[in-house]
């Protein structure tokens, strides 16, 4: 099946990459619904990390928002794995490559790739909600617990999508708009069950439809090709047959 595979590829131009939480697990950074996710982690004062993750938390319990929030969304320590870095190998060989991730670990960037499209935001990013000025991820997290705007003392928030929040809708027309031109969608690391994003893959009308996901999710049916396998070993093989038609 790999060999239709690379040779879908080489007949193709435009590829769009679809990431979840899967194609980080790989990273060692956890993802939220499997036996090890943070759904499944003991609750802190009976508070889901829905809520714990939620705007109303950030707005009515910004340290306990905060505490949780560095605790376990941020992995600065963590690095691309071999899907990531595939990815990056692609666009290296020419093809237009688009990544759409649900993440916000910013693993995709720090791999090198340039045309991320970031449904939910990233921890990278941060801004004062009253002045809007910029920060680092670690400008706040040498402000701990609790990180305040240095010019106005407004609270510091991250440039992620909240529960409770709505996506952006500009985001979402960009990744619906890069769908539809695919040539080849790549759907990567996820369950595919959350929505508004799952529902994106609706817009991709052609017929070469990559699953790689290590269980399944409800758009097998609709895939031309499934893998469920470890996201870097079938991404790392692909290149590697690629690279050794290309003659590298």
């Amino acid at each position: 099946m790999l060999s239709k595979v690379v040779k879908q590829l080489e007949n193709s131009k435009r590829i769009v990459f679809f990431t979840g939480a899967g194609i980080s697990t790989e990273s060692n950074i956890p993802d939220f619904r499997s036996s090890n996710g943070l759904y499944n982690h003991e609750k802190i004062d009976d508070l889901t990390p829905e809520y714990l993750l939620s705007y109303n938390c950030f707005k009515n319990s910004s340290k306990l928002f905060y505490n949780y929030y560095f605790s376990n969304m941020i992995h600065i320590d963590k690095f691309p794995n071999s899907a990531h870095n595939s990815i990056t190998s692609l666009s290296n060989l020419g093809y237009e490559v688009i990544v759409i991730t649900q993440n916000i670990d910013g693993l995709h960037s720090l791999a090198g790739n340039k045309n991320i499209i970031e449904l939910h935001g990233s921890v990278y990013k941060n801004y004062c909600i009253n002045c809007g000025r910029e920060f680092s991820i670690n400008e706040i997290l040498y402000k701990k617990p609790i990180p305040y705007c240095n010019y106005c003392n407004e609270i510091i928030r991250p440039n992620v999508i909240l529960y409770g929040e709505a996506l952006d809708k500009k985001v979402i027309d960009k990744a619906i708009n890069a769908i539809k031109l695919a040539d080849m969608l790549f759907v990567i690391g996820t369950s595919l069950v959350v929505n508004p994003a799952a529902s994106l893959l609706q817009y991709y009308k052609g017929n070469q439809f990559v699953l790689i996901n290590k269980s399944s999710t409800p758009y097998d049916n609709q895939a031309t090709y499934r893998f469920y396998e470890s996201c870097g070993k079938i991404m790392s093989e692909i290149i590697k047959r690629l690279g050794l038609n290309h003659g590298k």
